[in-house]
C-alpha cells in the first residue's frame, strides 16, 4: 500500500516562500497528486493538483499566482512551490494521491500525515 510522505514545511515571515515535497513510501507515484491543507478550526480546502504526466493543474483561487505544483516523475515527487506566503496561509499542508485531477478530497485515496506550515506578520 502506497504511503505519502511530505516534508519541507516550516515558519516564515509574510511574503517569504517555502516548497514542500510528497513522495511516496512503498510506491510510486501512478496517479494525480492534490495538495490540501487545514488550518485550526477551519474544514479541510483544496490547494492544488495535477495529474499524472503533469500536463493539467488546477488551484483554489486563494493560491493563483502564489503557488505552483510541479512533479518530477523520474525522481517520482511532486512539489508545491509556495511564493508570497500570507498569514491565512497558516495551515497542516497534505498531499493526496487520486486516479485523477480532482478539487475534491474524497476522489483521493492515499494521503499523507501532513507537513506544518506557519506564516507569521
Amino acid at each position: 500500500q502506497v504511503q505519502l510522505v511530505e516534508s519541507g514545511g516550516g515558519s516564515v515571515q509574510t511574503g517569504g516562500s517555502l516548497r514542500l515535497s510528497c513522495a511516496p513510501s512503498g510506491g510510486t507515484f501512478d496517479y494525480a497528486t492534490g495538495w490540501f491543507r487545514q488550518a485550526p478550526g477551519k474544514e479541510r480546502e483544496f490547494v492544488a493538483t495535477i495529474d499524472w504526466n503533469g500536463g493539467t493543474t488546477y488551484y483554489a483561487d486563494s493560491v493563483k499566482g502564489r503557488f505552483t505544483i510541479s512533479r518530477d516523475n523520474m525522481k517520482n515527487m511532486v512539489y508545491l512551490q509556495m511564493n508570497s506566503l500570507k498569514p491565512e496561509d497558516t495551515a497542516l499542508y497534505y498531499c493526496a494521491s487520486g486516479r485523477r485531477a480532482s478539487t475534491w478530497g474524497s476522489n483521493y485515496g492515499y494521503w499523507g500525515q501532513g507537513t506544518q506550515v506557519t506564516v507569521s506578520t
